[in-house]
């Protein structure tokens, strides 16, 4: 009887889905053990590919959506209906994210989350009763208010006139009017994958630490931190709700502040949520092997991303089970990692070449690593 592999990968990002790495290494596993049964389970820590790996893991669909993107000209945006029909996947990015700006464009004076929030607007107008966002690669520094704003908050000035969009008008900010919000908000339940515990304000805050890849000059993160500042004191003001040194409330330009004080939001590690809607744990108990792997690997993959995830949940379930790795890099101190539930960790890359080579070539490497790592199990 052949052996079970499960097969549990994140991206190659630039080269391959994580479901493309599941299909390939189970091309190189037949190779060397046509009998083997295989598993596939592909992953996400959160960040990007997480709608793709949880759509394909649950056999959900991806929707494609026109929305406002961060300078309020259209984008179009992608997320993700789970396989049970009642859970949607969204990457704040798609709406909202740093590709959408250029060198010259980006600007978090005036960039706003409200494409973000029209898609948790269209979710729950589908009867989606649960979304998981994931936040990172934002371009915006808003607080979240754009996407509050999508969802029927008014922000106001002194003289009741809407405020307009970005972390730049904040400090003009006088009422928060909530008798517009849509319907069921508050009955939905979103989960935000999130890694980040910083606090919405101060030296370790959204506008001091993110603020410059998303083009905030030091005048600008000043400016930024300080209506940042006075948003979260009308949030205390109007909603009871203090989130200026909530850790997580900083993640996406203080997105994770905006869900926390406007939804019905908890945070949650991304990998922990990822390992949750495939029912990994569950998946594990019938494998003798867990193949993982990502990109790249080094002493940071401890730090939530998806293959240690994976290899904690495989030590979990069965100490037995051997965790094998394999990354397009292996980078420094990866000795860690033994440590840490995986058995071995091989690098794809046969010899020296391009990056754009090594990068098309992506589901070779991996088919036949995974053969000859197969052979020797054999």
């Amino acid at each position: 009887m052949g052996k079970t592999f499960l097969l549990a990968p994140d991206s190659f990002k630039e080269s391959m889905t994580a479901k493309e790495v599941c299909i390939a290494m189970e091309i190189g596993i037949k190779r060397a053990i046509p009998d083997a049964e295989c598993i596939h389970v592909p992953m996400a820590d959160g960040g990007e590919g997480t709608v793709q790996s949880l759509v394909d893991a649950t056999g959900g669909t991806l929707v494609t959506k026109e929305v406002t993107g961060p300078l309020q000209t259209a984008v179009l945006a992608q997320y993700g209906i789970l396989g049970d029909g009642k859970t949607a996947v969204i990457e704040m990015a798609s709406a909202s994210g740093i590709h959408h700006v250029t060198k010259e464009t980006k600007n978090p004076l005036i960039t706003t989350t409200y494409g973000t929030g029209e898609l948790i607007r269209e979710c729950i107008e589908q009867g989606i009763t649960d979304i998981i966002m994931g936040i990172g690669g934002s371009a915006t520094n808003d607080g979240g208010t754009g996407m509050a704003a999508a969802l029927g908050y008014k922000f106001l000035d002194e003289d009741g006139n809407e405020l307009l969009f970005g972390g730049g008008y904040l400090n003009e900010l006088v009422t928060i009017d909530d008798s517009n919000v849509i319907p069921h908000l508050k009955n939905v339940n979103i989960l935000v994958a999130s890694d980040v515990t910083n606090p919405l304000c101060g030296e370790n805050g959204a506008s001091v630490v993110f603020g410059p890849q998303k083009g905030a000059t030091p005048e600008m993160i000043e400016i930024l931190d300080r209506n940042l500042r006075h948003y979260a004191k009308k949030v205390k003001e109007h909603l009871g709700m203090d989130i200026v040194d909530t850790p997580g409330a900083g993640a996406a330009g203080g997105l994770g502040a905006g869900l926390l004080a406007f939804t019905n939001s908890t945070m949650k590690k991304g990998i922990e949520i990822v390992i949750e809607y495939t029912n990994l744990k569950e998946k594990l108990k019938a494998a003798d092997y867990c193949f993982t792997g990502e990109g790249g690997i080094d002493f940071q993959t401890k730090f939530g991303k998806a293959p240690y995830g994976v290899s904690q949940a495989a030590k979990n379930v069965n100490n037995d089970i051997k965790v094998i790795a394999l990354a397009g890099y292996i980078g420094q101190d990866v000795e860690v990692l033994y440590e840490e539930g995986f058995d071995a960790i091989f690098g794809i890359v046969p010899g020296a070449a391009s990056i754009d080579t090594l990068l098309s070539q992506g589901k070779a490497n991996v088919a036949r690593t995974a053969e000859n790592i197969a052979r020797l199990l054999k």
